[in-house]
């Protein structure tokens, strides 16, 4: 049996290659979208695909532009027969006519990408396929559509049920530990070393999000440290001089200091907040000492709110930080209602409680300029987090500490008078 299905493999093989050779022929990749469209064989199908990929690949930026709009209007919805058809649909409500209109309900540019998604390793290329979108929407805001496209379909295929969730220790290949470097977007790593500091003593974690369809490809990783009591310092969580390491079993609090999304094509497609639970499932169901679940977070936009109200001078001392960042993350509010500050979104939206802010926290250039070196804790009580997620998706309430609340309402009879 095991040689019968090496030589089926081998004639498919050979058979995919040869067809795969002759559609190319010096055919536009457009051409052979339409080909691919209409393909029934299989092996011919897989062949088309792959032979799309690489025209595709073979672009510069004008042909992937102009594929680009040949997707966004040739492959668009006929309009028309969708009228039709949903009119059909509503006087008879039959499964025929049913059938008809989900056909029509979706653009042939989806069903392309599904047929371009057979070929091994088309995942990756499709995501990067997007990253190649993304970086003309500026200035081409009509293939908007297209993107939107691209996330519904990336919705579906990595959906949280798809998603496994691997440890990164010092063990892991290398090729995953280089990765790790590159994509950290929070706390740069700095070296091999700063990694190993990272992943290797017993009270610091690491987990990220991974695809079958993408092995090698970290989605989206967590770094945590086990800790006794929260901390209030990245420099001092993170300094190579930091003391002694516990042991984790000692360990009380578990920190989530860094979250780096890896993939830019993937973004809106949300990851962090299955992440988060599940990591911290996981950590208490190993180490039943942990009773404290917090992310050490960065404030980005801090200082540019603080110089719109006009209150650096306040903002000079630790405590006036303070009662400024957490009358910021409170209150401050984008039209929509929303927290103005893009973490506050994440962390408040997953059901998280603003739980305390600490002035002097983060002494790196990046963080003097964004928040004038202030943190927050973001708790993840996971006995209220579904209650704390309603209510902030149902009103945009934060759930928020009594520190949180003593500051906010210190900073609020400090505020300067109207003139």
């Amino acid at each position: 049996m095991s040689l019968l299905a090496d030589l089926t493999s081998t004639l498919f093989d050979r058979r995919y290659l040869r067809v795969r050779r002759e559609k190319r022929n010096g055919r536009s990749v457009e051409d052979l979208c339409n080909d691919l469209l209409t393909s029934r064989g299989e092996v011919s199908g897989v062949a088309l695909a792959s032979t799309v990929l690489d025209a595709y690949a073979a672009l510069d930026r004008e042909g992937r532009l102009k594929f680009f709009r040949f997707l966004a209007t040739e492959l668009d919805l006929d309009t028309a027969a969708l009228g039709d058809a949903a009119a059909a649909y509503a006087a008879s409500h039959d499964p025929g006519d049913y059938k008809r209109l989900m056909a029509l309900a979706e653009p042939k540019r989806q069903e392309l990408a599904r047929r371009m998604n057979q070929v091994p390793g088309a995942t990756r290329q499709l995501v990067q396929m997007r990253c190649d979108l993304m970086d003309e929407l500026s200035a081409a805001p009509e293939l908007a559509r297209l993107d939107m496209d691209f996330r519904h379909l990336f919705k579906s295929w990595f959906n949280r049920g798809f998603l496994v969730l691997r440890p990164i220790n010092w063990e892991s290949p290398a090729l995953i530990l280089e990765k790790i470097i590159a994509y950290e977007a929070v706390h740069a790593i700095g070296s091999w070393d700063d990694l190993r500091r990272r992943l290797q003593p017993s009270d610091r974690r690491c987990f990220a999000f991974f695809h079958p369809a993408m092995p090698d490809e970290p989605l989206i990783f967590v770094e945590v440290a086990l800790t006794k009591g929260v901390p209030g310092s990245i420099q001092k969580l993170l300094s190579e001089d930091r003391g002694a390491h516990i042991d984790a079993s000692e360990a009380d609090t578990a920190v989530f200091y860094s979250i780096s999304n890896c993939q830019k094509g993937l973004a809106g497609i949300s990851f962090g907040n299955s992440l988060i639970k599940q990591v911290a499932e996981d950590l208490g169901r190993d180490l039943p000492g942990l009773k404290t679940f917090v992310t050490l977070s960065p404030i980005p936009t801090l200082m540019k709110w603080i110089r719109a109200e006009g209150r650096e001078a306040e903002a000079a001392t630790p405590e006036g930080l303070r009662r400024l960042a957490a009358l910021y993350l409170s209150e401050a509010k984008r039209p929509n209602g929303q927290p103005m500050d893009p973490v506050a979104r994440f962390h408040l939206g997953n059901g998280a409680i603003l739980h305390e802010v600490h002035a002097g926290a983060d002494t790196s250039g990046n963080g003097m300029a964004q928040s004038g070196g202030a943190m927050v804790n973001y708790l993840y009580d996971l006995s209220k987090v579904a209650r704390n997620h309603q209510a902030f998706a149902e009103g945009e309430k934060v759930a928020a500490s009594g520190q949180i609340a003593a500051l906010v309402k210190q900073a609020q009879s400090q505020a300067p008078k109207a003139a």
